[in-house]
């Protein structure tokens, strides 16, 4: 195995010749806001959570 040219670390770490954690270009697959996604995503969760209760509340409730 070979070891990488500067050029291919910069486009392996984002585009630029360093990766750091406060590089404005280093990125999780082109995405800077990786808390924004968090919380989209545990949004979306606790929505489907409030569903699936929503539903099975309606079920039960209609058996009685």
């Amino acid at each position: 195995m070979r070891e990488l040219t500067m050029t291919e670390i910069g486009v392996v770490s984002g585009g630029t010749e360093t990766c750091s954690a406060t590089d404005a270009v280093n990125t999780y697959s082109g995405v800077a806001d990786v808390a924004g996604i968090g919380r989209d995503i545990i949004n979306a969760y606790e929505g489907l959570v409030e569903a699936a209760s929503h539903i099975i509340e309606r079920v039960a409730t209609s058996l009685d």
